[in-house]
């Protein structure tokens, strides 16, 4: 763990603009940003860096324009010093549907690994305009950035193959359909676990014996996900109290400052004596109108997207914490599984030997040893026969067992590694999207201050006879 007074995210600037500044690509030094061979972390589940990767997304065009084929091409840049990399500045243009395939198949890939979601297809709040519209294509270059910057941020996923020729392939649709005909990694073979039935393995079970450590982790995730949903409920309040675009509404407050400029102005036709000063309060009002819907679009409506997108991250999080109790459970079922198999073995054997009838196996043994002498099975002959499938069975599920403890074992251990990778990246996330919306709230304030305070002397200068 890190001490309180380190700051390992002093990477993400308290200026970063809304959306990045590309020009040079210059690394910074916080994880993800720039990872380090010789990193200092040596704990078993800290994460283990070979190298930095700074991406980039811009450029959105429109291709095949005039066309019912149309779509929306970014180019995807990086640089590094990644050994799999064949340039240090490779680059490739991609469309919104290479993003997918490039997530579905990083989730498929790497089943441990916190993969971050995509932006939804349509899910863009407070965007008018078709999906070609100047402003969609920014927001949705956005939330593209904001994706491979967090895969760039993981120290596995940035070095995956798949994630190279994402960057560099100049024939990514061959890769795709290579990688479709050969996923990485073993394939599965069918085994016992196959024949299990859903009805055993199931999503309604529960972890019988609990991990201490994935309890609390769960409870950290619901907090935080707790806090993100609450300010997200509160900020769309206000936003949409600031600027709801329904003047009859009544609750849009920059409709409220510019209906208050016309009344002010209609004041100043009625004051011959002081219609100047009343246009120019009329006029200060109607910049401070302008300047409370700026902010919005500017400042709140990213501050909530981003907002909203640390939440989906969150649920990949989860999603993860989520499969490594499935793994647990998989391995605490088979075990019963071979127990009861194990049991029945034991009986057979029991009543073959003459140690024990089924009298004391209880009612369920009872009803068995009635239904095999109805089928004409209860002979010594056909039980030695099901002990034989009974032991080759036991065999399969020695095996299974062995193996489902290994897996659970191993994912375990890359849950608590992944656990600090997505602690590393929630935080420098955090810092960037709070630091940007106080730099957005500071210009506000100091905007309104200027445009006030030009109007004091305004004011001033009216003459009132006493």
């Amino acid at each position: 763990m890190l001490n309180d007074d380190e700051d390992v995210f002093d990477s993400v600037t308290w200026e970063s603009p809304t959306a990045p500044v590309y020009a040079d690509h210059a690394p910074s030094t916080g994880p993800g940003y720039r990872q380090s061979i010789d990193s200092n972390e040596s704990g078993p589940h800290d994460p283990k860096w070979e190298g930095h990767l700074i991406t980039a997304v811009t450029d959105p065009q429109k291709e095949l324009a005039e066309t019912k084929d149309a779509y929306v091409s970014y180019l995807v840049s990086a640089k590094t010093n990644l050994p799999m990399f064949s340039t240090s500045n490779p680059s490739a243009r991609r469309r919104f549907q290479d993003f997918v395939f490039l997530r579905e198949h990083l989730v498929k890939d790497f089943p441990a690994c916190v993969v971050p979601p995509l932006p939804g297809k349509h899910r863009l709040e407070y965007l008018t305009g078709d999906r070609f519209s100047p402003e969609f294509m920014e927001r949705r270059r956005l939330d593209l950035h904001r994706f491979l910057q967090r895969l760039a941020r993981h120290p596995t996923l940035q070095r995956a193959t798949l994630v190279r020729a994402f960057f560099e392939s100049s024939e990514w649709n061959v890769h795709m359909h290579q990688h479709l005909a050969h996923p990485p990694g073993p394939e599965p073979s069918p085994g016992i676990v196959d024949n299990i039935t859903d009805t055993l393995l199931n999503a309604f079970s529960r972890v019988r014996k609990p991990d201490e450590r994935f309890l609390d982790m769960r409870e950290g995730v619901d907090k935080f996900e707790d806090g993100l949903v609450l300010s997200e409920r509160l900020w769309t309040r206000v936003r949409n109290r600031t600027t709801d675009g329904n003047p009859e509404s009544g609750e849009d407050l920059t409709a409220d400052y510019h209906d208050m400029a016309v009344a002010v102005q209609g004041l100043g036709f009625l004051e011959s004596g002081i219609t100047d000063p009343l246009n120019h309060f009329s006029n200060t009002l109607l910049e401070f109108s302008a300047l409370l819907r700026h902010t919005t679009q500017t400042t709140t409506d990213p501050f909530l997207i981003q907002l909203h997108s640390l939440l989906t991250y969150s649920h990949a999080n989860r999603a993860v914490l989520k499969l490594r109790d499935q793994k647990q459970l998989d391995f605490e079922e088979l075990s019963d599984y071979l127990s009861g198999v194990s049991a029945e073995r034991d009986r057979l054997a029991a009543i073959i030997n003459g140690h024990a009838g089924s009298s004391g196996l209880g009612l369920g043994s009872y009803l068995k040893d009635r239904v095999d002498a109805i089928r004409g099975a209860d002979d010594d002959r056909s039980r030695v026969e099901k002990m034989k499938k009974l032991d080759v069975k036991i065999k399969e599920l020695q095996d299974a067992v062995t193996t489902a403890h290994e897996t659970s074992d191993a994912f375990s251990d890359e849950t608590l590694r992944e656990q600090h990778v997505f602690q590393r990246a929630k935080e420098a996330e955090m810092k960037e999207m709070l630091g940007n919306f106080a730099d957005g709230q500071i210009e506000f304030y100091k905007a309104a201050m200027e445009e006030w305070d030009r109007i004091i002397p305004v004011i001033q200068r009216i003459h009132v006879d006493v």
